[in-house]
């Protein structure tokens, strides 16, 4: 049995390499790969120059572009012609390649990287090995990823042979892995086009879920090829169950929702939609009251936090039902009162770091993919007018607090904020005035005290009814984009009940 060996990481290659030479197996192997084996191991390797009688060339450049190696991938021990032409050009069939790629998404996805350097990433020779391998894995199995070693050679060790399905569930890997490095490098040079005439995407399989959104469906995460942020990347799960489809569609609403402010911040979610938002001058104070702007809500919730959890904090959130905590990190005190509730899933986010700003929003709908830039600009009073009334710096302040937690609420949405903290929140809702009812009707259910609070609308109101509900609940100001045809008569509404308007010129729409 003979086995190609060409990888740029030589990860689990040693125990790999030597268990093959342990089986009886011929090795075959490429320029840096052959060092490693010979010199490292010890192992005795033939290389690929003397298979091919040419050196490598361009500089590495080439090296397996030839067609002793393609034709020994290639053939078909089934068929006559095929082995016809082995013997009458002397050349050995390979049994398994093993290959895998220049890391092009780790190099290009470094901030500062040059083209020059990005380009040189592009395996040419990798790849068609694979392809070859794959294509003919009803003789040559498709070794891609250091993680199949293992199995390959217990299979190996078990049977003396790879079985049909093994080489076919290999090839199918090989292909995928091809097929998202391929994707990993259209993405960079279309990078120039928001949206190119073909869209490719591809992604790896980074969790499997115990089910997905109900447990007859089945569920795993995926995260983007050559995106230099996801949603797990360097977080680390300190305690608890293992996260569920739901816990991480509420968890990236609530890292969205955190990213918005500088401030101690917390951020509490329920089926991807925020019911408790506050800042302070302390993260537990940012905690409390976030927890009282909708305490029945927040049962089961996940709970996201901008600055670390102290003793103090930890000891508050042990109290609570929570399925999900998110922190940048964690008092040794904190950890003990939060590990005594063996439900709680305790995320340690361990990189405070900007989201990439290209990234696109893309929703799967019937056959297809609708595409659209992400809402990603945090929004301040600069380009704000104010269509009535006179806004103190204070109210200023919460105006501003709930447009940008009006973003994350489903629409039509409305936010009621005091003193930077959310106290009634209503989304989801076919219209937009009983959007309004629902979240004066929750700020009054947890007891707040609404006059002198401020309210927020993602889009427009189409006629004063729903800012005169407001107003006569108390309400002293509200902010929202305008653009209604009846935007005078709203505004009216306002001034007449001695309210303030603050027009924004932009929707924050989220379906």
């Amino acid at each position: 049995m003979r086995a190609l060996i060409s990888v740029y990481d030589k990860t689990g290659l040693q125990e790999f390499a030597r268990g093959l030479a342990e089986l009886g197996w011929e090795l075959v192997a490429s320029g840096g790969t052959a060092d490693y084996l010979e010199r490292a191991i010890g192992l005795d390797v033939d290389r690929v120059e003397e298979l091919t009688g040419v050196a490598e060339m361009l500089g590495g450049r080439v090296k397996t572009l030839h067609p002793r190696i393609h034709a020994a991938i290639l053939a078909r021990r089934d068929h006559i012609e095929d082995v016809a032409t082995l013997e009458q050009q002397e050349i050995e069939p390979f049994d398994l390649v093993c290959v895998n790629l220049y890391p092009f998404s780790e190099v290009a996805g470094r901030y500062g990287v040059r083209e020059e350097e990005a380009v040189e990433m592009i395996d040419v020779g990798g790849p068609s090995m694979l392809r070859g391998a794959a294509k003919n894995f009803a003789h040559c199995a498709p070794v891609s990823r250091p993680d199949q070693y293992g199995r390959v050679l217990a299979d190996l060790r078990e049977r003396g042979a790879l079985t049909l399905a093994t080489r076919r569930a290999l090839a199918a890997e090989a292909f995928a892995t091809t097929a998202a490095y391929e994707t990993a490098i259209a993405r960079w040079f279309g990078d120039v086009e928001a949206f190119p005439e073909t869209l490719v995407l591809a992604f790896t399989k980074a969790a499997d879920l115990r089910y997905g959104e109900n447990p007859h469906q089945r569920g795993a995460y995926y995260a983007e090829q050559g995106a230099r942020v996801h949603l797990l990347s360097r977080v680390e799960q300190l305690h608890g169950k293992e996260l569920s489809l739901i816990n991480l569609l509420d968890l990236s609403a609530a890292r969205m929702i955190l990213r918005e402010f500088t401030l101690p911040a917390c951020v509490i979610v329920k089926h991807a939609n925020p019911c408790g938002v506050a800042v302070a001058g302390t993260i537990e104070g940012a905690y409390e009251r976030a927890l009282v702007s909708d305490p029945v809500s927040a049962f089961g919730m996940v709970c996201a936090v901008n600055r670390p959890v102290s003793a103090g904090l930890g000891e508050a959130l042990a109290e609570r039902f929570i399925d999900v905590l998110l922190a940048p990190g964690y008092d040794d005190a904190a950890l003990d009162a939060l590990r005594g509730k063996q439900a709680i899933r305790i995320l340690h986010d361990r990189e405070r770091r900007g989201f990439p700003r290209g990234e696109r929003d893309v929703k799967r709908v019937l056959g297809g993919l609708l595409v659209q830039d992400r809402d990603w600009d945090v929004d301040d009073r600069e380009g704000m007018e104010v269509a009535c009334g006179f806004p103190s710096e204070e109210t200023w302040g919460d105006l501003v607090f709930a447009w940008r937690v009006c973003k994350h609420v489903g629409s039509n949405a409305i936010v009621i904020a005091k003193d930077l903290a959310t106290i009634g929140l209503g989304g989801g809702q076919t219209s937009r005035v009983d959007a309004v009812k629902l979240a004066l009707d929750k700020a009054r259910e947890h007891g707040h005290d609404v006059p002198g609070a401020v309210l927020a609308s993602d889009a427009f109101f189409p006629f004063p009814d729903g800012p005169q509900a407001a107003l006569e609940a108390g309400i002293t100001a509200i902010i929202q984009p305008g653009g209604s045809r009846r935007d005078a008569e709203v505004t009216e509404a306002v001034r007449s009940a001695g309210g303030t308007m603050v027009l924004t010129g932009r929707r924050h729409f989220r379906h």
